[in-house]
């Protein structure tokens, strides 16, 4: 998952040396990567399970998450759509693709590859839903676009995508102070617009929802 060191999380990060496989710099750090989401309250089961009920993911779909990180997202995704269904993780940083896939062991259904989101590496129509996490923010301005071009393709026709990053959740001294000593600032500052993201990719059915009041997400089908 591309990152830009010194923004968000970065702070709390080292950049890995496998920098070839996206645009950006990719963070190879999983541990203290879930230990920071933890503290910021990114990593919250509920707010999970708010996104997955949102895409919807049912039972029985092939899943991709796109950024995955060291898993935790994932491997909600595996128990959604059981022992029927599959999900792939992909993510540009080669450390925390094998951190996942260790804390993935025993999830016949889900597995985890190298992959970066503006060059995936799936054939069309492969994924019923295809869902991403506070990744798009870290993409530089110009592979946005792209990404959602390639969620779009590798969806079959009818096929769900949900796209979630940092919103600002207030005004006011007391949230610029929240925001300013947990780093989402930072992450908010470059988060983008994601319906017009969608639209401009070809999506319809767009709806945008909030599923914390640091998370917002839009939701929309393939056409």
């Amino acid at each position: 998952m591309p990152k830009q060191s010194g923004d968000g999380l970065g702070r709390f990060l080292h950049p890995s040396p496998h920098a070839a496989t996206a645009h950006g710099v990719t963070i190879g750090t999983p541990r203290l990567y879930e230990v920071a989401s933890a503290l910021l309250g990114l990593r919250r089961r509920a707010v999970y399970r708010r996104l997955i009920e949102a895409a919807p993911v049912q039972p029985g779909d092939r899943v991709l998450d796109i950024g995955c990180g060291p898993g935790f997202f994932t491997r909600l995704l595996a128990e959604a759509v059981g022992p029927g269904g599959t999900v792939v993780g992909v993510d540009a940083a080669p450390e925390m693709v094998a951190y996942a896939d260790r804390r993935a062991r025993g999830l016949g259904n889900c597995r985890f590859q190298v992959g970066a989101a503006e060059s995936l590496p799936f054939e069309p129509a492969s994924f019923d839903v295809v869902v991403s996490s506070l990744m798009l923010h870290h993409l530089p301005d110009a592979e946005r676009p792209r990404a959602f071009q390639e969620m779009r393709r590798v969806l079959t026709p009818g096929g769900r995508v949900l796209v979630a990053d940092v919103r600002v959740p207030g005004q006011g001294h007391g949230w610029r102070l929240v925001l300013a000593l947990s780093g989402l600032s930072g992450m908010a500052r470059h988060a983008p617009a994601l319906e017009p993201l969608a639209a401009a990719a070809g999506f319809r059915e767009i709806r945008l929802g909030d599923a914390s009041r640091w998370l917002r997400y839009v939701r929309a089908a393939a056409a």
